[in-house]
């Protein structure tokens, strides 16, 4: 039998197989979760580098209270995250959810992310 950690990373290893071959040369925007923050950051693969990141680490977050890991934290996260991509002339991307399924925290980033303006 697998373990749970070998078989997280067989799905994103299988993700973002299929990401590459799919992206046409546009930016991921990665997510990672813990039980505690929540972090996204758009990278540009062909280049190596970070385009635009946001965390619930990050203090003005902390200050405003928003802080933490639920769905009201990763909605403010995938608005700021799209509001700095966009400024850096991001507007599409290619949605990496890493090992995580596609509900609560990961779907409320996205859908946050979405009206923020990136299309994935």
């Amino acid at each position: 039998m697998a373990s749970l950690q070998g078989l997280q990373e067989r799905r994103r290893k299988r993700l973002r197989f299929q990401l590459r071959r799919k992206s046409g040369g546009r930016p991921r925007l990665s997510v990672f979760r813990s039980n505690k923050h929540i972090h996204v950051q758009v990278i540009d693969d062909a280049r190596g580098h970070t385009l635009a990141s946001a965390s619930t680490l990050e203090k003005a977050i902390r200050e405003a209270g928003k802080a933490g890991s639920n769905i009201e934290a990763a909605t403010v996260i995938g608005k700021l995250v799209a509001e700095r991509a966009v400024e850096a002339g991001v507007k599409e991307v290619v949605f990496d959810r890493g090992a995580y399924l596609y509900h609560g925290r990961v779907k409320a980033l996205a859908e946050a992310a979405r009206e923020g303006g990136l299309s994935f």
